[in-house]
């Protein structure tokens, strides 16, 4: 359990609760848990105030972004945003581009766009040449199968130059 889930102990203490595991308690220790989930990069976790304090934009900024569709972040059943550590990386982006370049929102967003697209094409190439690259190997297994199942009691076959030199033979008495 994370010190932020609502079964943790109050003090933060990560652990077995009371009598849990103890010699005499009569329960038995539980097997440890695997986290319920793993923070990444695109996990949802900040609040839009919490968000706009960590990207310097002020809420209303964010609201407008999100209709724009510069950065869309996750929403709760009860329809509030979730930004990830990506959203907020990508809403500092978007202030640089504007404030620092002076780009204005829809050129910020056909800049995104394309980005992804980038993305995206260089994931299918990589993904590609794994593939070709899988081929190539398959390829090579099969030609050495074939370059071993040849029978090697066979002498290849040459061909007798023709010469006008005569060759006398004669039988040993």
């Amino acid at each position: 359990m994370s010190p932020h889930h609502p079964d943790s102990p109050r003090d933060g203490r990560i652990g077995p609760g009371l009598g849990e595991g103890l010699p005499g308690s009569g329960r038995a220790a539980r097997p440890a848990a695997p986290p319920p989930y793993v923070l990444t990069e695109d996990t949802p976790v900040y609040v839009i105030s919490v968000a706009a304090e960590l990207s310097g934009l002020h809420p209303q900024t964010l609201r407008q972004y999100d209709r724009l569709g510069l950065v869309c972040p996750d929403r709760t059943a009860g329809r509030g945003r979730r930004y990830s550590a990506r959203d907020i990386q990508q809403l500092r982006e978007v202030q640089r581009l504007s404030q620092d370049e002076g780009i204005n929102l829809a050129g910020i967003k056909r800049i995104i766009e394309l980005e992804n697209q980038v993305a995206a094409l260089q994931a299918r190439a990589a993904e590609l040449v794994d593939a070709l690259e899988g081929a190539a190997a398959t390829l090579q297994q099969r030609e050495a199968a074939v370059h071993a199942s040849y029978r090697r009691d066979l002498v290849p076959y040459q061909q007798v130059q023709q010469s006008s030199a005569l060759v006398v033979w004669r039988p040993k008495r």
